[in-house]
Formats: C-alpha cells, sequence, structure tokens
C-alpha cells in the first residue's frame, strides 16, 4: 500500500507493504523517549567533534590559504565532485529506491570528516593542509550538499519533493558553530585548546558507545536491513574510490606525493557524523527507518580500507626507501 506522510511541511511517499524501501518502517517501533535520547546523543557527538576540530586551527594557516588557495581548490573539486557523483552512480547501478538511494547520496554530498586527519597523518601526509581541507570542505558543504542533492535527486523521481533541505541546512550550520567556538579558543585562549582536546575525546567516547548501544537496542529488529548485500557493496566501494580518484587527480594536477596523499584520505572519508545526524534528525524516523545507522556501515568500511591502504604504503617504504619528496614549507602554502 502506497502512503504519503507529511511532515514540516514536506511530503514523503513511501510503501508500507514493503519493509525494503523505509527501512522496515512495518516492523519498527521506537519509543519517543529512546528516540529523543539518541537526536540528543547524535548532536552531541557532532558537537564535540567540530568543537574539537576547530581547536586544531590556527587562523594564520587559515589566511594563508586564502590567499593563496589552489591546494585548496583542488581538494574541494575532489571532494564535491568525486564522491556525490560516486554516491548518485552506484545507487543507480543497484537500482535502489527512495530512502535507500538518498541514504547512500546524503553520505556522498557530506564534507570530508576529521578521520581524514588521522590517515593523512599515518600516510605522512601535510597535515597542516588536512586540517585546513577539513574545515574548509565543511564551510563549503553549507552550499553545496544542499545544491548537490538537489541535483542528483532529479534522478529519483520518488525524491524530488522528498529531501528536507532546510533540516539539512540547519544540521549544516550547526555543525559550524562549534567549528568557530573552536577557533575562537584556539587563537584567543590557546592554553585551553589541550584540556578541549582531551576531554572532548572522553566525552565523545562515551557519548558514542551509549549512542549505538541505544540505537542498536531500538532498531534490533530490523538492523538486516542495512546489512543487505547492495548496501554493504556502496559501503565498501566509495570510500575505496574516493582514496584512488582523489590521489589520481592530484598526481594529475601536478601535485607532489604527499600533498596526492593528503587528498586522497580527505576525499574517502566521509564525515559520516554529520550524515547520521542528518539522517536521524532531518528525516522523521516513520520515514528513514534503519537506514540511519547506514554511516555505521558505511564508516567501518572505511576505516577498514584506510587501514589497509596505510599498511601497504609503510610496507612500500620499508621496502623501498623513498626519494625526497618535495614538502610544501611552512612560510609557504600551495
Amino acid at each position: 500500500m502506497n502512503v504519503t506522510a507529511v511532515y514540516d511541511g514536506i511530503t514523503y511517499p513511501y510503501n508500507v507493504s514493503n519493509t525494503t524501501d523505509n527501512g522496515g518502517l512495518a516492523l519498527l517501533s521506537i519509543p519517543p523517549l529512546i528516540n529523543n535520547i539518541v537526536n540528543i546523543l547524535t548532536m552531541a557527538c557532532l558537537f564535540i567533534i567540530m568543537i574539537s576540530l576547530g581547536c586544531t586551527m590556527e587562523v594564520s594557516k587559515i589566511k594563508a590559504h586564502c590567499l593563496k588557495p589552489k591546494g585548496v581548490a583542488i581538494a574541494l573539486v575532489a571532494q564535491f565532485g568525486i564522491m556525490p557523483l560516486t554516491a548518485f552512480i552506484l545507487a543507480k547501478s543497484f537500482q535502489m529506491q527512495s530512502y535507500r538511494a538518498v541514504t547512500v547520496l546524503i553520505c556522498g554530498c557530506c564534507p570530508g570528516g576529521s578521520l581524514s586527519n588521522i590517515f593523512a597523518l599515518a600516510v605522512q601526509g601535510d597535515m597542516n593542509l588536512s586540517i585546513v581541507m577539513t574545515t574548509f570542505s565543511s564551510v563549503a558543504a553549507l552550499g553545496m550538499m544542499p545544491l548537490l542533492l538537489f541535483i542528483y535527486c532529479q534522478g529519483f523521481p520518488s525524491l524530488k519533493n522528498a529531501v528536507p533541505y532546510l533540516g539539512i541546512i540547519s544540521a549544516l550550520i550547526f555543525t559550524l558553530v562549534p567549528c568557530a567556538i573552536g577557533i575562537a579558543i584556539n587563537h584567543y585562549r590557546p592554553k585551553y585548546t589541550p584540556i578541549i582536546k582531551k576531554g572532548g575525546l572522553s566525552l565523545l567516547l562515551i557519548c558514542t558507545i551509549i549512542l549505538f548501544g541505544v540505537s542498536g537496542f531500538a532498531i534490533k529488529d530490523v538492523v538486516w536491513m542495512i546489512l543487505k548485500p547492495d548496501f554493504l557493496t556502496v559501503a565498501a566501494l566509495m570510500p575505496l574510490t574516493g582514496f584512488i580518484m582523489g590521489y589520481v587527480m592530484s598526481t594529475l594536477c601536478r601535485q607532489s606525493p604527499q600533498f596526492s596523499r593528503t587528498v586522497a584520505m580527505e576525499t574517502g572519508c566521509q564525515n559520516v557524523q554529520l550524515c547520521f545526524a542528518i539522517l536521524k534528525v532531518a528525516f522523521p524516523l516513520q520515514v528513514i527507518g534503519a537506514f540511519f545507522l547506514f554511516p555505521l556501515i558505511y564508516y567501518i568500511l572505511q576505516v577498514t580500507e584506510g587501514l589497509l591502504l596505510t599498511l601497504c604504503f609503510r610496507c612500500y617504504r620499508r621496502f623501498k626507501p623513498p626519494a625526497e619528496e618535495k614538502t610544501i614549507p611552512k612560510e609557504s602554502v600551495i
């Protein structure tokens, strides 16, 4: 039976009789209290991550990259060119319908995440550039993410009027505010930065454990919906494509291997915490169903592939000592 639900002025068509289309809606029943707890913990995790990211940024570095933005420009084109297109092609290739497709598209259109900074360090990339890239992509996402979703959703007729753009923009603004607070703290009160980073890491760990525990309990009867072959394949191919194409694109732009590795990590590592928050908060639970946990599957495979690539890089360096690479001097920016 086809049903059209309306929430906050947005029309959401879905099929109640087909649980594969809406994350097992017919089987999903989450008490309002648990749903509210998951929403609060989701936003708390996102707030902690973004304020910690802001605390790693320095105003002088931001200014330097603004004056010579070539490196950041390449990274932004890779981030918002490769990943959304990859998500769209994979969703079409697997003939995903309705909210299965929009889940993948939102994940593909998200900016780079803080995980890329860790992997950039692991593959001996440029850490300063990586952090700046993450910050700039988070800011650019405020305009690029709604625009890209609007463009790619045109390929799915049932989604043309079903994406809550206002809710997505609100979530993006929420990510920028704590990031700006973190930058301000690091600039005006740098002595508090280490405390915020350490305290934030502890709080994030606690909130994440509780969040996934409560979420797992809430959707235990329909969790099989996000473990289907098409979702798992897409979640595996998207980050791998980002890693490979990010490196290839940077190399074609005649950038150094160090720069290329940095862009590769930034492109392949999506901000899955933001994706999770958008799916859980911007969409009604009655519509998105269990699909809001897709970013968790994506995150696990993203980390696994990143670790494998790091291992391959380290083995390559161990058995074949590298020639001297041209690194970016501290006083200059690409």
